[in-house]
């Protein structure tokens, strides 16, 4: 009968043999990749994690089609001692990923889930620029978030949204005048999309509504009810927003015109008679008190 003691220590040896080969011998495949992704099972995915408490409670919204002034609406905002209205932040593709099938039943445990993580990661963002700023009130006037209002709605129960309007068909006009080559059903279709979103919003949220025409036509009047909105005393500063510094303006985070970079609000460009709108967007012209 063999000794157990020698058959441990074989054991042993072998053991040691393989660890030295490891060690020496060169990596195998990429060593900084990330996990391969693997679904988790049906029971984790469909689970929905209870909101947790946020760092900004009450942030505000703007909520508008894509070349309807949010902007300029921006710049006067933040041209306000108190408010804070940084570049467009598109927090709606800012995700989290979630690598492995256990990090899901990880979360779970901590009652987290993938969209309750990135509503973290977003109210963490939007804390960590308003305390950069010093101020107190938070503005994110990002066009998309209009598409994704019911999940903001859920990310921030409390939070406040200014609804801005345009006439779509000077939308359509703008849209179209800022594409070389552009493809005039789709661009109706992109109008159609945000329109919709915006009436569903306007039906659905107990908000601030105002139209880009009567910002541009009378901003002291439609600045000062949108402070009266956040319970802010309204400065004359807010007008004169060329004095301000705003930050970088470029594309993909805002406007970039000659207009805007001008520091005056300039009228707004109606639309063109010429400009046919789909029975829809004529529609929901009229329900937002445009005329024919």
């Amino acid at each position: 009968m063999r000794d157990p003691r020698m058959t441990a220590i074989s054991k042993g040896l072998k053991r040691r043999g393989r660890l030295m080969m490891q060690a020496v011998s060169p990596p195998r495949g990429n060593l900084n990749a990330v996990p391969s992704p693997r679904s988790a099972d049906d029971s984790e995915a469909a689970y929905t994690a209870p909101p947790a408490p946020r760092l900004v409670e009450s942030p505000v919204f703007v909520l508008s089609s894509v070349r309807s002034g949010s902007t300029l609406l921006r710049v006067l905002l933040n041209s306000h001692s108190r408010i804070r209205a940084p570049h467009e932040m598109h927090l709606r593709t800012l995700h989290v990923h979630l690598s492995r099938e256990f990090t899901a039943a990880a979360m779970r445990e901590l009652e987290l889930d993938k969209d309750e993580l990135e509503h973290l990661l977003w109210d963490r963002v939007l804390h960590l620029e308003l305390t950069r700023s010093g101020k107190d009130v938070i503005v994110d006037k990002t066009p998309p978030n209009t598409l994704i209002w019911p999940r903001l709605h859920r990310c921030w129960p409390q939070a406040r949204h200014i609804l801005l309007l345009r006439h779509p068909a000077a939308v359509i006009a703008s849209l179209t005048s800022r594409r070389a080559d552009p493809d005039h059903e789709a661009v109706r279709a992109e109008v159609l999309g945000y329109s919709e979103k915006l009436e569903e919003a306007r039906q659905n949220l107990d908000a601030h509504v105002i139209r880009y025409e009567e910002l541009t036509a009378e901003p002291e009047r439609v600045t000062r009810g949108i402070c009266g909105y956040l319970g802010l005393p309204w400065e004359p500063g807010m007008l004169d927003y060329g004095a301000q510094d705003h930050g970088t303006l470029r594309p993909q985070l805002g406007d970039w015109s000659s207009t805007l970079k001008s520091g005056r609000i300039q009228p707004a460009r109606t639309a063109h008679p010429d400009v046919e709108l789909p029975q829809r967007l004529a529609e929901l012209a009229r329900a937002w008190g445009y005329p024919d």
